[in-house]
Order: structure tokens, then C-alpha cells, then sequence
């Protein structure tokens, strides 16, 4: 008889660690639709909430990233364009060296 090796093996355990996998994260502006109508808006003058969309470079970051459902990233991205194309935000990294933006400056 030949022994079955899968019969007391266990696979989650096999470098003696379980990853836990991450947690899920809700859209920051459909969760507080109903709370604070305030916050949910995104709009392109708001450049406070912009801010925390784009990363040092100046690129808009990932849904995966911010946590945002497909339809408020959309409307994320198409904020932070009109912004950019009214010169209230910076298009790329040689922009914010020679402007001196930095999200700092409004919050």
C-alpha cells in the first residue's frame, strides 16, 4: 500500500503562516452619502479631497489604492482633469517642483 500524502497534510499551514488576506475598503463618498453631504461632493474646486487622489508624482491613483467604487472614480478622475486643465492642480512631478504644490497647502 502506498501512503496517500495528502491525507494529513495541511496546505494553508505549509510555510508556518497564514496570510490573512486584506481587508475590503468601502467608497469613501457612497458610505457618506446619507452622513455628511458635505464630504461627498467631488468636485473640481474642492482640491482638499482632490489632493489625496493624485500620489507625489502627480498621477491619479488606482481604485484599488484610493478604495473608491467605479462610478466615483470616474467622477474622481474627471475632477482632477478639469482642475488640471484650470492649472489648480499639477500634470506631472516637473510641475510641482516649479510650483511648489504640495497637498500640505490645503488641508
Amino acid at each position: 500500500m502506498s501512503p496517500n500524502p495528502k491525507s494529513n497534510h495541511d496546505d494553508s499551514d505549509q510555510d508556518g503562516y497564514y496570510q490573512r488576506r486584506p481587508r475590503r475598503r468601502y467608497c469613501e463618498f457612497c458610505s457618506n452619502k446619507k452622513k455628511d453631504v458635505a464630504k461627498s461632493i467631488i468636485d473640481y474646486k474642492n482640491l482638499k479631497t482632490l489632493s489625496n487622489y493624485i500620489d507625489d508624482r502627480g498621477k491619479i491613483d488606482i481604485r484599488k489604492k484610493t478604495g473608491a467604487c467605479a462610478k466615483c472614480q470616474r467622477k474622481i478622475a474627471q475632477a482632477i482633469k478639469r482642475a488640471r486643465h484650470l492649472a489648480l492642480l499639477p500634470y506631472t512631478i516637473d510641475h510641482i517642483r516649479l510650483s511648489g504644490f504640495s497637498a500640505k497647502n490645503y488641508s
